[in-house]
C-alpha cells in the first residue's frame, strides 16, 4: 500500500499572552523529504501564534507546490461537546463549522499574543446559560459574571455534556470547558481552530478537517485525490516517547517522535485505518463525531 501522505507536520499550540520561547510557547515538528528524498526532522519554535500561523502557510503551500500531500497534527480539540452549535442556535447544517464560524468572529488574537480567550468563553456562557458555565478557569484578574476562575457545578442532563465522546475514552482527559490551570484545553481550541479555519480558507477543497471533512472511515487515496493537506487532531500519547538527541530539546523531542510515529504507521499502511472508528461503536457516536464533536487521531 502506497503512502498516503508524503511530509508530516505537529504542532503543540499555546494560549501565551505575549512574545515567548521555549516552554509553554508554540512548537511546530516537520518530517519532509530533503533534496536527497530522504525524511528528515525539523523543530520551529516561533515566539508568537501569528508567526507560528505564516510559517506553517508557507510549510504547507511549499509542500503543495512540491506535489507533496501533508497530515497536519494539532494538539487541541476541533470540536466541542455535542449541543454547543444547537444551544447557540447557530445557523447551518454542520454543526462543527457554525461553531468554528463563530469562534472566527469573536477571538481577537493580537501580533503580540494578547488575545481574548477569557472574554470569548465568557460570552459563549452569558449565551448558553446566562452565568458562569459551562466554560470555567481563569485567573483572579479575569473573573467576570460569566466566568469564574472555578468550576461553577457539576454538567446535568440538560446540560451540554461535560466531555465528548472520544474524551470519555481517555483516561486523564480534561474538558474542553477548561480555560485555565495546568492542562488545560480550552483557551487552545479557542485560539487554534480559527487559525486552523485560516488555513484552510486560504486552501479550498484542497484542505480537509478530518472527520468533518473526509468522513471517520479509513482514508484511500481516491478519498484524498486532490487534496494537500489533511488536519486532525491529535495526542502526544499516540507516539512512543523518544529520548532528546544531544542538543534538542525535549518539546522538540514529543514532536519528533509523533512525526516519525505518523511516517512509520504510513509506510506500514496502518495509518490509513486509524482514521476510521472501532467496529463496535455505535452509530450515534459516529454522527456526532462526524458533524460536531470529532475525534482524536489513534484513540
Amino acid at each position: 500500500m502506497a503512502r498516503l501522505f508524503n511530509a508530516y507536520v505537529a504542532v503543540h499550540w499555546s494560549t501565551a499572552t505575549k512574545p515567548t520561547t521555549g516552554a509553554d510557547s508554540v512548537w511546530i515538528g516537520v518530517l519532509k523529504r530533503d533534496v536527497r528524498f530522504r525524511f528528515a526532522f525539523e523543530a520551529h519554535n516561533p515566539a508568537t501564534r501569528a508567526q507560528a500561523e505564516a510559517l506553517l502557510a508557507e510549510v504547507l503551500t511549499d509542500r503543495a507546490k512540491r506535489r507533496e500531500r501533508a497530515l497536519l497534527t494539532v494538539d487541541f480539540p476541533l470540536g466541542f461537546p455535542r449541543g454547543l452549535a444547537a444551544g447557540l442556535n447557530l445557523p447551518g447544517e454542520a454543526p462543527w463549522r457554525a461553531v468554528w464560524d463563530q469562534l472566527t468572529r469573536m477571538v481577537r488574537d493580537r501580533p503580540d499574543n494578547v488575545n481574548n480567550r477569557f472574554g470569548v468563553g465568557s460570552e459563549i456562557n452569558r449565551r448558553l446559560t446566562g452565568g458562569p458555565f459551562p466554560f470555567w478557569g481563569c485567573p483572579p484578574r479575569d473573573t467576570l459574571t460569566t466566568l469564574q476562575p472555578k468550576r461553577e457545578r457539576p454538567h446535568g442532563p440538560d446540560d451540554v455534556p461535560e466531555f465528548r465522546h472520544v474524551e470519555e475514552r481517555m483516561k486523564g482527559a480534561m474538558p474542553v470547558w477548561k480555560l485555565y490551570y495546568n492542562g488545560s484545553v480550552g483557551g487552545h481550541a479557542i485560539l487554534g481552530i480559527p487559525m486552523v479555519l485560516r488555513l484552510k480558507q486560504a486552501r479550498g477543497a484542497a484542505m480537509r478537517i478530518w472527520p468533518f471533512e473526509t468522513g471517520w472511515k479509513t482514508l484511500t487515496e481516491t478519498d484524498l485525490a486532490g487534496v494537500d493537506v489533511v488536519a486532525a487532531e491529535a495526542a502526544d500519547a499516540l507516539a512512543p516517547p523518544l529520548q532528546p538527541a544531544a542538543g534538542e530539546t525535549k518539546e522538540a523531542a514529543i514532536l519528533r517522535a509523533m512525526v516519525e510515529h505518523l511516517a512509520r504507521l504510513d509506510e506500514a499502511g496502518k495509518l490509513a485505518t486509524m482514521f476510521g472508528p472501532a467496529k463496535d461503536t455505535p452509530p450515534e457516536v459516529v454522527a456526532s463525531a462526524q458533524t460536531e464533536e470529532g475525534w482524536t487521531l489513534g484513540v
